[in-house]
């Protein structure tokens, strides 16, 4: 895939747009271009470039789910040159995707190259983007709903194993990339891990920070690898049954 390349004497920039309850879109620039990560709506999102004057060039979609997909019609409608990367196993729910894509992949975007990583559990077809890092430019990954800051996501149609698989993957990149997830449920998150591990220091300090931003209107990501190797109870899992265990305990839990 070739996308237009703008000139690197700009830093990327990366900001996370907060939109319906509680979605974040992920935008990234650099110069006169964006790009957006999974778009729920597309409003506020066309809003946000043109007030900046921004050409949309790109839409990264992680997986098929209606608070992802759902904006992406209607910016294309206002930016219909702007390619729609996707999985190719996901054509069928993801049918505007230009440019279909599978694990092991890579693209030029912004003056960055993405990596295409298969990471399903929450859905057959999750994908995540990873850009790693070049040159003064950190690593980034955008993850949907697979990882979450201090949480993953549920499974609606993988398996553990998978789930287990995909965040291994995920937390196996550089411990400084920087973890862009879909979704501000990281104070739920971690107030569920405190009451299943009370003793744990890291995972009341963290979740006391966390409140602390949350109680500023803050957003609580991005997150890091580093972190959530270190206070996320599903990446510390030491084998795909107690995922499954620790994933239904948070489905039931009502804290």
């Amino acid at each position: 895939m070739a996308l237009p390349q703008p000139s690197q004497s700009e830093p990327l920039q990366i900001t996370a747009l907060p939109v319906l309850q509680d979605n974040y879109v992920v935008v990234l620039r650099r110069g006169g271009e964006a790009a957006v990560v999974d778009p729920a709506v597309a409003e506020p999102v066309r809003l946000w470039l043109e007030q900046r004057g921004l050409e949309l060039v790109a839409v990264l979609q992680t997986h098929h789910h209606s608070d992802h997909i759902g904006g992406t019609p209607a910016l294309l409608r206002r930016w219909p040159a702007a390619a729609v990367v996707a999985s190719g196993a996901d054509r069928d729910r993801i049918p505007f995707q230009t440019t279909s894509v599978a694990g092991g992949d890579r693209f030029p975007l912004l003056g960055r190259t993405v990596e295409v990583l298969e990471v399903p559990g929450h859905t057959r077809a999750h994908i995540a983007f990873h850009l790693p890092a070049e040159g003064e430019e950190g690593a980034e990954l955008f993850c949907g709903d697979t990882l979450f800051a201090g949480g993953c996501g549920r499974l609606f149609e993988g398996t553990p194993e998978q789930m287990f698989q995909s965040l291994r993957a995920l937390t196996g990149l550089d411990p400084a990339t920087r973890v862009w997830c879909a979704h501000e449920y990281t104070e739920a998150n971690l107030g569920w891990a405190a009451a299943q591990r009370p003793g744990d220091a890291a995972i009341a300090e963290r979740l006391a920070r966390v409140r602390e931003r949350r109680a500023r209107g803050e957003a609580t990501i991005p997150t890091s690898v580093a972190l959530e190797r270190a206070t996320n109870l599903f990446v510390r899992a030491s084998d795909a049954a107690e995922l499954a265990a620790l994933r239904q305990s948070k489905n039931d839990w009502r804290g």
